[in-house]
């Protein structure tokens, strides 16, 4: 097998679990044969934070290219990504390309194939700073914080298209970042994956098993519309 000629001195390809599971078995199997097993020195796996990319790169070659595989990435995570990376020795010749949302096919299909498409990626030199103060830096009025789990087990069990319902149907009922209403936020495992998609509200402190769109409704007309519980929804806590 030939690997295709790059400008590149080293190529990247860094992502949540792509060291163990079934996810990273199919992925480095499919890379090898895209690229030959010698590829697989270039996986480098943030499930536990990107300390790992950030040495790896400051010790490879250049120029390089980091292939992005965050399953939630986007704009804002691709800048802050090309502003980590900027800081290191030698931005100018640092590149970045996404490869969510690049094709119907594997990530791994879509990894590769963005090597050969110099348009898609991004410098990492010159990304403009955030402002030190800007209309998002006020805290939005609200009564309940809401904490929606995307771990991985939940995200399983469809937690990020509930989020989007979630947000949608609180926005609807005008409840989402206002006065008495609602600040969604996302986070990592809250336990307990079994019961999940996991969320839990503070005022009062109550923890909810979403697992559909009916459930979604409920919980937006009884906790935040009426101000009650919805003890259907709740969790075990044994």
């Amino acid at each position: 097998m030939t690997t295709p000629v790059s400008p590149y001195a080293r190529i990247l390809f860094a992502g949540p679990d792509l060291d163990h599971g079934s996810f990273a078995e199919l992925f480095r199997k499919r890379l090898a044969a895209l690229r030959g097993t010698a590829a697989l020195a270039d996986i480098v796996d943030t499930t536990a934070g990107y300390s790992g990319l950030w040495q790896c790169v400051a010790e490879a070659e250049r120029p390089l290219l980091v292939i992005d595989l965050e399953p939630q990435s986007s704009s804002a995570h691709l800048d802050w990504l090309r502003s980590e990376l900027g800081r290191l020795a030698g931005p100018e010749q640092l590149f970045v390309a996404s490869a969510i949302g690049q094709s119907e096919g594997l990530p791994v299909e879509a990894a590769c194939a963005l090597i050969a498409r110099p348009e898609l990626h991004l410098p990492c030199a010159g990304v403009a700073e955030l402002p030190e103060r800007h209309a998002w830096s006020q805290i939005p009025p609200h009564h309940y914080r809401v904490l929606l789990c995307n771990g991985p087990r939940c995200t399983r069990r469809g937690a990020l298209p509930l989020w989007k319902s979630l947000r949608t149907q609180l926005k609807a009922a005008g409840k989402l970042e206002c006065e008495g209403g609602v600040h969604l936020s996302r986070t990592q495992c809250q336990f307990p994956c079994d019961q999940g998609p996991t969320l839990s509200v503070y005022p009062p402190g109550a923890w909810y098993r979403i697992r559909s769109e009916a459930d979604v409704c409920k919980l937006v007309q009884q906790q935040f519309v009426e101000g009650r519980e919805a003890p259907e929804l709740l969790m075990s806590r044994d």
